[in-house]
């Protein structure tokens, strides 16, 4: 009997991890279903509540482990090495490991508020400390996965990411938690689903409402180009090669100011310059500026010897050229480039107009520090992988939920996307491998208030509160 025991426990082991490693594959990679990752903690969080914790560790750890394996040829493209790309799938697989013993040991021990508080509080504290000691920032937030449901990303209006990544683990630890208290305590378990559940309602419909708001403001016409053509994808040379890449995108930014379009936006780095031959680089775009009265915002190398950076260079009629260079670089790829230190703004149309460059929006206080300054809109230069267009794409439309801008941004290897303040897709297309892609549409510019951007990450020291709360619950409770 207790071998027959062994092997039952070990089944519904392999069984638990097996399913939330698939919920977790397809919930959490470059192109998630988003429902699926409000599901895929329950099978290891009701094991782990009825079982010992050794076993309860090595599922948890297993199950978010080869669910991490979604992103394999991602970090693989962008040349890490195997054995590190095992070891950050096995860190985070650890975290997930404790907040999972965390929820178990105070579930087990009577703190059921406890557990069920401690198993998100855990993880966003994680996600909160890895955003400064790592250099993507924000990007492997699990609030990414939601970017598609609408409602609920309106949340980060209010707390940012983190109040996101909260209520997506709350929801399966309340779950767990009822299922584990139904015969024992029904009342209770009846308490704690009905609270998160109507918290989760909550959140829901305040995301409907500010969905249904109008957004103030008038409208301006934007036009995105992007080539990934051979020849055009990769950084031009100095010289000859940049000047003929920025005339061939400068003939694309024409036609579209003949239809009407203000403001145009090309991807980074479309080719190198050497000081002094930038000005002959700037007479392409500031003669265009003159002659249609669009504003454009095209990003290059500028190299001024001994420093490069990546630079986005913003042209205007009757105006001096403003710059912007890039604040966060990828390593290794933009490890030799001097990142900038200043934010640069421009007033078109009774609005304010910022620019950053693609991986800084991966960063939630540089947005923030725009949205303070009142900016409507950002324009975005980037440079994307193909294989992440969507996930590293769309990660910008939630810094302008975040801190009430729409943003538009144009990358080679990815989407010309345009979004507002909601996170709503007004307009998008694929950059062409063969010519040029062009998008035209109008996208709204007044600047909107929300909670996040003068409270900033209150909602992640909630968290951290949360988790020091229940640790001193864990000393307390037998």
């Amino acid at each position: 009997m207790a071998f027959a025991s062994k092997w039952r426990r070990a089944g519904v082991a392999l069984l638990a991890i097996i399913v939330t490693a698939v919920l977790v594959w397809f919930g959490k990679g470059l192109n998630p279903y988003w429902p699926l990752l409000w599901f895929a903690p329950i099978p290891v969080l009701l094991f782990a509540s009825r079982t010992a914790w050794p076993s309860a560790a090595v599922t948890a750890f297993l199950a978010w482990f080869f669910g991490n394996f979604c992103l394999w040829r991602y970090f693989r493209l962008l040349g890490m090495p195997p054995a590190i790309i095992a070891l950050s799938f096995a860190l985070e697989a650890v975290v997930f490991t404790l907040a999972v013993l965390l929820f178990r040991v105070l579930l087990c021990r009577g703190a059921r508020w406890g557990a069920l508080l401690a198993f998100p509080a855990a993880w966003v504290t994680y996600e909160w400390v890895r955003n400064f000691a790592l250099p993507h920032g924000t990007a492997s937030s699990l609030a990414y996965t939601q970017l598609n449901f609408l409602p609920f990303l309106q949340l980060a209006s209010v707390t940012g990411p983190w109040g996101m990544s909260f209520v997506l683990l709350l929801f399966p630890a309340a779950v767990a938690t009822s299922l584990f208290l139904r015969r024992a305590s029904a009342k209770q378990a009846f308490r704690i689903a009905g609270t998160v559940l109507g918290l989760v309602a909550t959140v829901l419909i305040f995301g409907t409402i500010r969905l249904a708001m109008p957004v103030k403001g008038s409208g301006v016409t934007v036009g995105l180009i992007a080539s990934d053509a051979p020849g055009n994808v990769d950084v031009a040379e100095e010289g000859a090669k940049t000047s003929e890449l920025f005339r061939a995108y400068a003939s694309q930014a024409e036609r579209l100011a003949a239809r009407g379009a203000q403001v145009i936006v090309i991807p980074e780095k479309l080719g190198v310059v050497v000081d002094p031959d930038s000005k002959s680089v700037d007479d392409i775009f500031e003669n265009l500026a003159a002659r249609t009265g669009a504003t454009i915002v095209a990003g290059l190398v500028h190299v001024s010897p001994p420093l490069k950076f990546n630079e986005a260079r913003v042209y205007a009629a009757e105006a001096p050229v403003l710059t912007y260079d890039k604040h966060h670089m990828l390593p290794p790829f933009e490890s030799s480039l001097k990142p900038g230190m200043t934010l640069t703004l421009m007033q078109n149309h009774s609005a304010t107009w910022g620019v950053e460059i693609c991986k800084d929006m991966d960063f939630t206080p540089l947005s923030r520090e725009y949205g303070r300054k009142g900016a409507g809109l950002m324009l975005v230069p980037g440079w994307d992988f193909n294989m992440d267009r969507w996930w590293h794409g769309h990660i910008a439309v939630m810094r302008g939920v975040e801190d009430g801008f729409s943003v538009v941004r144009a990358a080679k290897n990815g989407y010309l996307t345009v979004s507002d303040d909601r996170g709503r897709i007004l307009a998008e297309t694929r950059s062409d491998s063969a010519a040029f892609a062009t998008l035209l549409t109008t996208v709204p510019v007044a600047h909107d208030t929300t909670v996040y951007l003068f409270l900033g990450d209150w909602f992640a020291w909630v968290s951290v509160a949360l988790l020091i709360f229940a640790m001193m619950r864990l000393l307390l409770a037998r």
